[in-house]
């Protein structure tokens, strides 16, 4: 598969009064051209952090990146300045926000908005641009676009702010879009409308799509292959089925074991994970689960395993699934 986007080996941190934190810790994924890859995990595990350096749209200071490259269409975008990633935010990458009342800018009408970008990234006069982002809102089934489009952002529901969003990033035909948690906060029914969308346009514009989510619902709906992060790293990755059928961290056992099940009985408990993520100003030497987890061995305190490859599309960090795995009596009773 072609690579559209290729992360290697990045690490960023941010500079606070306390010290440096480690947000995101070496982590190295791809997306293939029209793919859909889902990065998943808890909240303040760099899922946020790790889309937002793909767009350089971190503040910097306090964040910095320590290493790695972004390489998108063959080249590093760590090594653009401001005024060449304005020429691909919006065009060749753009982002959908995880919240579109703050993302969108409340003093212009929607239809400025999507005009603007279309002006700018391809040179179109307003009429033009005008009548394109009529057909955008028509698109991501806005009704009535020719009225709506002169209304402003506080005149929408939140489903359809969303939608506007997504006309917005979808105006240039980009390449790659990265959606950050683009149901939050909407009801089910919307949700699953904002979803079905997102695929209709990905199949119309041969586009690829990096979904970033908690919600394991959604990730089994829309994604091709899939990238659990934990304490800004990567503790496995591979197709969707790989993931759903056979996860081989304990942290993704923990995951889908925690989504609340149809079949579930009535006085069956929810799952939940016990405890809660290391403090990142110290970053654990091992693996970063090890003191939620209730298979860990003495190896895992202290140090961290490579990769294990199960298949050409599925690896994982795990001493459990390491050939260099320690001795069964090593491991600790919790």
């Amino acid at each position: 598969m072609d690579k559209i986007l290729d992360v290697r080996n990045l690490q960023i941190s941010f500079k606070t009064f306390f010290g440096e934190v480690e947000a995101v810790r070496d982590i190295s994924f791809h997306v293939g051209k029209k793919e859909t890859v889902a990065i998943v995990g808890e909240s303040g595990c760099g899922k946020s952090v790790t889309a937002n350096s793909i767009m350089q749209l971190l503040p910097m200071p306090p964040a910095f990146f320590k290493g790695g490259e972004i390489i998108f269409k063959g080249e590093n975008l760590l090594d653009k300045t401001e005024k060449e990633m304005q020429r691909i935010r919006g065009n060749e990458i753009s982002m959908v926000f995880q919240d579109p009342m703050t993302s969108l800018n409340p003093t212009m009408k929607i239809g400025d908005q999507i005009v603007e970008g279309l002006v700018k990234h391809r040179g179109l006069t307003k009429a033009e641009a005008k009548k394109i982002a009529i057909e955008m809102l028509n698109l991501v089934a806005v009704p009535q676009p020719e009225k709506r489009i002169n209304q402003y952002p506080h005149e929408f529901s939140g489903g359809m702010r969303q939608r506007v969003m997504i006309a917005l990033a979808m105006a240039c035909n980009p390449q790659l879009l990265i959606a950050d948690e683009p149901t939050t906060a909407l009801d089910v029914t919307v949700q699953a409308q904002i979803l079905d969308l997102m695929k209709k346009i990905q199949d119309q514009f041969d586009m690829s799509i990096i979904l970033i989510t908690h919600d394991l619902g959604v990730v089994a709906d829309m994604s091709d292959r899939v990238v659990v992060m934990y304490a800004g790293q990567i503790l496995e990755q591979g197709t969707r089925d790989e993931i759903f059928k056979d996860p081989k961290h304990p942290y993704t056992r923990k995951l889908l074991a925690s989504v609340p099940r149809l079949d579930m009985k009535k006085d069956e408990p929810l799952h939940s994970i016990d405890g809660t993520p290391p403090d990142l100003y110290i970053p654990p030497k091992g693996c970063a689960f090890y003191d939620r987890c209730n298979i860990a061995m003495k190896i895992c305190k202290d140090h961290m395993p490579d990769n294990t490859s199960h298949s050409d599309t599925h690896c994982s960090r795990c001493w459990l699934n390491h050939p260099m795995a320690a001795r069964k009596d090593e491991r600790r009773e919790k």
